[in-house]
């Protein structure tokens, strides 16, 4: 981890309109769980149908999104990545940094909420809110390698990364049978399901299939975008 790199990217991350969204959301979560708490009371289904659909399957994808994108896309749209590519530093060292960066950020502003919005709609009760914030965060790894190869292959990162969210996450990861063995959700619930009370919650991927898969999409997704970096460098020096 290069700390120079770190520190610019987290700069850039905190600094635009990226730093409200990323505060924004987890405020309208926190703030929804209190509301539906004072509304419902202590309710075991309200709260893992509140985890579940809200935070991990559209909040946590949203703020992975933000990271990602934001951590290289900005400084690839405006070019100013060329500055930090004539470095005498690796490429995969620095993929490697804003990864790292946008996981915090994903811990910070996904994971540490989603636990919180547990506590406030359901106590420490089930493991639930622990479960879910685990499930966060693991998803919160993967989201973030994937959606910062989308920063490195294309302009249009976030409207792709929108794209693969709502089309492939929301509705043909969790509707879809078949499809359901490549949703990073389902396998972030698979984690949540071994933490949680028995029975409490439900995924459609094993925590066996569901472990190497989180491990093989989130080293492979960072190697790709390694190796896309490198090749902009070429281009760029030609």
């Amino acid at each position: 981890m290069n700390t120079t790199v770190a520190r610019l990217t987290v700069r850039g991350l905190l600094g635009r309109r990226r730093g409200l969204l990323l505060l924004a959301v987890p405020a309208l979560l926190l703030v929804l769980s209190v509301i539906i708490r004072l509304a419902v009371g202590q309710d075991e289904s309200t709260t893992v149908n509140v985890l579940g659909t809200l935070a991990l399957g559209t909040l946590v994808p949203l703020l992975g999104l933000i990271a990602g994108t934001g951590a290289i896309g900005p400084e690839i749209d405006d070019g100013s990545i060329i500055y930090l590519l004539a470095k005498p530093l690796p490429r995969w060292k620095i993929i490697i940094t804003k990864l790292l960066v946008a996981i915090g950020c994903t811990v910070v502003f996904a994971a540490i909420p989603t636990y919180l919005a547990g506590v406030i709609l359901f106590g420490n009760f089930e493991s639930l809110a622990l479960a879910y914030g685990v499930g966060a965060l693991i998803a919160g790894v993967a989201y973030s390698a994937i959606f910062l190869l989308f920063g490195v292959i294309t302009r249009h990162a976030v409207v792709v990364g929108l794209m693969y969210s709502l089309l492939w996450e929301s509705i043909v990861g969790n509707f879809v049978t078949g499809a359901k063995t490549l949703s990073v959700q389902q396998w972030a619930l698979s984690v949540a399901k071994r933490i949680a009370d028995p029975g409490v919650v439900s995924s459609s991927v094993h925590l066996p299939t569901a472990v190497p898969l989180l491990i093989v999409v989130t080293l492979g997704t960072a190697t790709l975008a390694a190796v896309r970096l490198s090749r902009l460098t070429l281009a760029g020096e030609e």
